[in-house]
């Protein structure tokens, strides 16, 4: 072979000439490289700005949150009282509504100090026109008579027969409470003994067999909703337990990493869910007392045992009498009047 030439070879997409001279010996050859694409990082393009979103957004709230501990330390708010009603009324119902679950809470960050009370509905009270009858009736009288303002009769008629400082309230239906539950994934509830309710009421007015299993499970919405509200087969006040069961499960399912990326789930549930009088500003500031206190630092307590006594009214309705002088005590204990 006389000369040289170049031999046009395909590798890969790209032509290369191969020279072949005479004299060449295999360690003068240099193989062409091959061309390498860029590799696809996983952080790159949708991606990183999701990554970037998240890790904004729970570093703003962590920033958020240190930074009303450090204010709340050097200037606490004031004690917060809140009347929480759970309303007796079915998906698509509009008529006025029983207020079944009436509840009392106080967080006072100056403890810090968080407590719990639950009101049976059965309570025999005066009402604000001054007759005596249930507790629960008074939210009920008031919205037949004016819609919107059942919260504030609810309100009155504890200020007055407690003689505790409320003027706030947070309202919410059986449709609400099953959209919160699951807006979180659903929550996890020990049932510490079984429940056997052969009159539980569905959804078309009529019963059903309710049936739940001693131990640790995990409830989604609707069936937490039967949890909280079957009460044959225990009592009324059992039946306040189980209501706070579920408070201190959905707290503490709050506090679990994997349920912070459905926080804006939970606001949305709330913001559609919830009627309340509380201000955005009087939330903001009690979070880091709940936070502290923690789902199982709260004192939770039930207006039961020696602090009522049964009765049975002149119309024959057996009712619950408050023994003010086993409840007031711990009205004192708890909220401080």
């Amino acid at each position: 072979m006389s000369g040289c030439r170049s031999v046009p070879q395909q590798i890969g997409a790209q032509t290369v000439q191969l020279a072949y001279a005479p004299m060449a010996s295999i360690e003068d050859f240099q193989p062409v490289q091959p061309i390498r694409r860029p590799r696809q990082h996983l952080g790159s393009g949708c991606f990183r700005l999701l990554l970037r979103a998240a890790v904004g957004f729970f570093g703003g709230a962590a920033v958020v949150i240190a930074a009303l501990f450090v204010l709340n330390a050097l200037f606490p708010p004031p004690r917060l009282n809140i009347l929480l009603l759970g309303l007796d009324q079915r998906p698509g119902e509009t008529s006025a509504a029983r207020a079944d679950t009436m509840i009392l809470a106080t967080i006072d960050p100056d403890g810090p100090y968080a407590g719990i009370l639950s009101i049976p509905r059965d309570l025999w009270v005066t009402l604000p026109d001054g007759s005596p009858n249930r507790i629960n009736t008074a939210h009920f009288y008031a919205e037949a008579a004016s819609p919107g303002t059942g919260p504030e009769a609810a309100l009155k008629t504890v200020t007055s027969n407690f003689g505790l400082t409320l003027d706030r309230y947070l309202r919410i239906d059986f449709e609400g409470f099953v959209t919160i539950i699951d807006s979180v994934g659903g929550i996890t509830v020990n049932v510490e003994s079984p429940i056997v309710d052969y009159e539980y009421p569905d959804a078309q007015y009529g019963y059903e067999v309710l049936t739940f299993e001693a131990g640790e499970q995990h409830m989604d919405g609707e069936r937490a909703l039967q949890y909280a509200r079957t009460r044959h087969g225990s009592s009324d006040f059992g039946r306040a337990k189980r209501q706070q069961a579920i408070l201190a499960a959905l707290g503490r399912r709050l506090l679990q990493p994997d349920a912070w990326p459905r926080l804006p789930l939970l606001y949305l549930a709330i913001q559609s869910s919830v009627d309340t009088n509380l201000t955005p500003l009087e939330i903001i500031r009690v979070l880091p007392t709940l936070i502290a206190v923690g789902p199982d630092g709260i004192d939770w307590r039930v207006i039961e045992g020696a602090m009522v006594q049964p009765y049975t009214t002149t119309g024959g309705a057996s009712v619950q009498m408050p023994v003010w002088e086993q409840i007031n005590p711990a009205l004192l204990e708890m909220f401080g009047e």
